[in-house]
């Protein structure tokens, strides 16, 4: 996306009115902060000129007293500015990082299959964090040394305006080469910004999967990458600190030019009798005065560069498009699903289902087999409304599923996959994931139809025992005892069971049949399974070849037909005898 920076400032300028209470009052302490600094200046005009010139010793405690008094304002101001500021910044941030992560939460699955997590989370997380600078002390400081600047230069042509002159066009130039310099720093900063959240995405799934890691002995290969993705971060990070280090260098020999034109300009004009030995020190201390904002201008332009870098790759995030934002409440489903003439295609031009059309009755179990690519997974992902048909219609009930609310909708839904997600929380919070307001009777209802009650109260914690990131304290029976309590729970009206036993061995996998037996009850059911036994009483089983439907009908029924289920079954089932006959074959292989 090109850099737009009117666009940029337009934003800021919006993030700016939303907190304008807090910065107008910060910007009326800064101003009082700034008009306290002048004290010293004026006072060093008397100490000069009445104190050490006509011996006015009368004038040193008053003189002294009000440098002091001066001094308290500026240190009271200062704290408070500081502190209303940072609150003001941080309160931009949490705003800011809720509305990129509500975004986020309403972005089609689609987006999450391409993209990396940790992209997304440094989204939320660190590209917000800059705006601190647009809506906390950079922007109020950079407002709040103009007007010094413009005051201080105004109070410097009063003094000698030739000499001011010089400095303003000093000034100018100096400005020009900042503007080059942020301008060239902006794109480093978006790259930097995205390399990182790269680098964390990879990380993440690397700690995911460290057992595999350590199994296949990767640690190796995995160190060069992190060290190459690294370095290329290093090289961003090290450009951009050079075009810090570059706008500091240029500052320091600006405000080096400055002082040496007054120098020049102003031992001329004192010898010429064109300024006084007061006016000569007063105009000094004023220049003083304004080095200040002109050092900080190099900070605070670095700073408000990367703000915006990071509100370039927000506004893009934000722009992406969002599922269906509304639609039609879904009403209490009875289970009804129908496809009619529903194609499906992930990039233009190769689709993954063709013509799909089928009935399902509210209760009935559908089984869906085939090759694995197939398309029995994107026809279930259909019929969860995660993905929408690029042809045809899907209606529920009779209602067209592209016009249904999806939050109602998927309310009635539920869903138990071979690799289960679970939180790293208690056992009871892993459940109540699908229905928060459960009651503990309920959760235990849940956990007994699942035949999960017995090992969860074996467990050194019962219901608020910690399952680890991914459920990784419990075993593969035990997470699948725990989705499918999980979707009893929810008390889903449609169901999809994605190879929910695909992983488990016999022993485990016989266990559960019961338990899900019991979850398809009265359900609309959609199962898919590649072990072909375990979906021989499925009201009707439909056969997936290359995204269309080539067979269907009941497991005796296609068994007599011959076809593609027939040769699946046949070969599942003599690979299967094999393995009974001669369990060690494999190993041996």
């Amino acid at each position: 996306m090109a850099i737009d920076t009117r666009r940029a400032w337009r934003e800021a300028a919006a993030l700016i009115r939303e907190h304008r209470a807090r910065l107008s009052t910060g910007l009326a302490i800064l101003v009082v902060n700034r008009a306290s600094s002048l004290a010293l200046p004026a006072a060093l005009g008397v100490l000069v000129d009445d104190i050490a010139g006509k011996h006015r010793t009368d004038l040193i405690w008053p003189l002294a007293l009000g440098i002091l008094a001066a001094g308290l304002v500026q240190a009271v101001s200062g704290y408070g500015l500081s502190q209303l500021l940072g609150v003001a910044g941080q309160r931009a941030i949490t705003g800011l990082r809720q509305r990129v992560h509500d975004h986020v939460l309403r972005l089609p699955i689609t987006r999450f299959d391409s993209s990396q997590s940790g992209t997304l989370v440094s989204r939320v997380m660190t590209d917000a964090e800059g705006i601190r600078n647009l809506v906390g002390t950079g922007i109020v400081h950079l407002v709040g040394g103009i007007i010094t600047s413009v005051v201080v230069l105004g109070i410097l042509s009063w003094l000698n305006w030739r000499l001011t002159l010089g400095i303003i066009v000093i000034l100018v130039i100096f400005g020009a080469i900042l503007a080059k310099t942020f301008s060239s720093m902006r794109p480093l900063f978006r790259q930097r910004s995205k390399l990182q959240g790269e680098i964390s995405g990879s990380l993440g799934q690397v700690l995911a999967g460290m057992r595999t890691v350590k199994i296949f002995t990767a640690e190796e290969r995995l160190k060069v990458s992190f060290a190459k993705d690294t370095d290329r971060l290093f090289d961003l990070v090290k450009r951009t600190l050079t075009g810090f280090s570059w706008s500091g260098a240029v500052t320091l020999v600006i405000l080096a030019l400055v002082a040496a034109l007054v120098v020049v300009q102003g031992g001329h004009d004192l010898v010429a009798g064109r300024m006084s030995t007061r006016e000569l020190v007063q105009y000094i201390a004023f220049t003083m005065l304004l080095a200040a904002p002109i050092g900080q201008l190099a900070a605070i332009g670095t700073q408000i560069t990367e703000a915006f870098a990071g509100l370039d790759r927000i506004r893009e995030l934000l722009a992406s498009p969002v599922e269906r934002p509304d639609g039609t409440p879904c009403p209490p489903l009875e289970g009804r699903v129908a496809f009619t003439n529903v194609g499906f295609a992930y990039e233009t031009g190769r689709p993954v289902l063709h013509d799909i059309s089928l009935e399902v009755e509210p209760g009935r179990t559908i089984a869906l087999v085939g090759p694995s690519g197939s398309g029995k997974t994107t026809l279930v992902s259909l019929v969860l409304a995660l993905a929408q048909p690029t042809g045809g219609v899907i209606r529920v009930d009779g209602q067209d599923l592209a016009t249904l609310d999806l939050t109602s909708y998927r309310r009635q839904l539920g869903v138990v996959l071979q690799d289960n997600w679970l939180l790293d929380a208690s056992v009871a919070d892993n459940l109540r994931f699908s229905r928060p307001s459960a009651t503990d009777a309920q959760v235990l209802e849940a956990l007994k139809a699942a035949s999960a009650d017995g090992f969860v109260a074996a467990l050194p914690q019962g219901l608020d025992t910690l399952v680890g990131e991914r459920g990784v304290k419990l075993s593969g029976g035990q997470r699948q005892r725990l989705a499918i309590a999980r979707a009893l729970l929810a008390d889903p009206r449609i169901l999809v069971l994605d190879e929910a036993t695909s992983a488990l061995d016999s022993e485990s996998e016989a266990e559960i049949q019961g338990a899900l037996a019991r979850l398809r009850a009265g359900r609309t059911t959609f199962v898919i399974a590649h072990r072909l036994s375990t979906i021989r009483h499925a009201d009707e089983i439909l056969v997936l070849d290359q995204g269309r439907i080539v067979e269907r009908g009941p497991h005796h029924t296609l068994m007599a037909t011959g076809g593609l289920y027939r040769r699946l079954h046949d070969r599942q089932h003599a690979v299967e005898a094999d393995r009974h006959i001669n369990p060690g074959e494999e190993l041996k292989a």
